[in-house]
């Protein structure tokens, strides 16, 4: 790898750092679903690669916050950096998708309950097809930006801290809203067993998409769309809470 020859300059100690949490980038790379020709794996590793120095620089032990999780936050950051510059949905799949919101709010304000698949793309006049390519957005969106798919005018926000222990109060967790934080907890409560175990796999346990498809087998596409549909209803019960 081209980047661990350039780390001569910060010296061997940085060089033997960078070599032992190169597991914890590839993790990162593995979990962020990119749909863009103009990115290969190996670009991705890079930029995490730099996320990972750039933690290890300004890692600051006196915080009290665990080295994994400050890591993971940074080279998570780099990728997001780099593929939001590059890598955004056609203005056509944001106009649908922002279609679909619409739509879906008012069918349920409408039928007072959850409007169906069905209902919702009857509605748009749009096939299950083309129905299932916005939950594919959607699961994309997430996967490159989770807190503002879910809280559009929000800071930054991580799912993963609640998952873990929302209870905790550590340096990330200062920094979130509390009524964002409360709504969320309870959003998530809301949510069907299963929902809550793809939340809690893909979060928590860190598992990738394919993974996730052999515990529960079904597809990898599939996955990705049950995990966009979680998201919108997830969307849906913190605006509810919060109004």
């Amino acid at each position: 790898m081209q980047t661990g020859r350039s780390l001569s300059m910060y010296g061997e100690k940085l060089e033997d750092k960078v070599v032992k949490y190169l597991p914890l980038v590839e993790k990162v790379v593995n979990r962020i679903s990119i749909k863009n020709s103009e990115y290969e794996y190996g670009d991705l590793y890079d930029t995490g690669v730099i996320g990972l120095i750039d933690a290890l620089q300004k890692f600051d032990n006196s915080k009290k916050v665990p080295f994994e999780s400050y890591a993971r936050i940074r080279i998570k950051g780099a990728i997001i950096d780099e593929v939001r510059q590059h890598a955004k949905l056609s203005r056509y799949k944001m106009a649908r998708i922002n279609n679909y919101y619409q739509v879906k709010q008012n069918l349920d304000q409408k039928l007072k309950r959850e409007a169906t698949d069905q209902e919702i793309a009857q509605e748009m006049g749009i096939s299950n097809t083309q129905l299932n390519e916005i939950y594919d957005g959607i699961h994309y969106l997430a996967s490159i930006s989770l807190e503002s798919t879910i809280f559009p005018q929000a800071d930054s926000f991580s799912l993963e801290d609640i998952l873990k222990d929302s209870k905790a109060q550590n340096g990330e967790a200062k920094l979130l809203k509390q009524e964002q934080k409360v709504a969320l907890v309870s959003a998530i409560k809301k949510l069907s067993q299963r929902e809550q175990l793809v939340l809690s796999l893909y979060y928590q346990q860190e598992a990738t998409l394919k993974e996730i498809s052999e515990i529960l087998d079904i597809s990898v596409a599939r996955v990705s769309q049950i995990h966009g549909k979680i998201i919108i209803k997830l969307r849906n019960l913190i605006e509810e809470d919060m109004k």
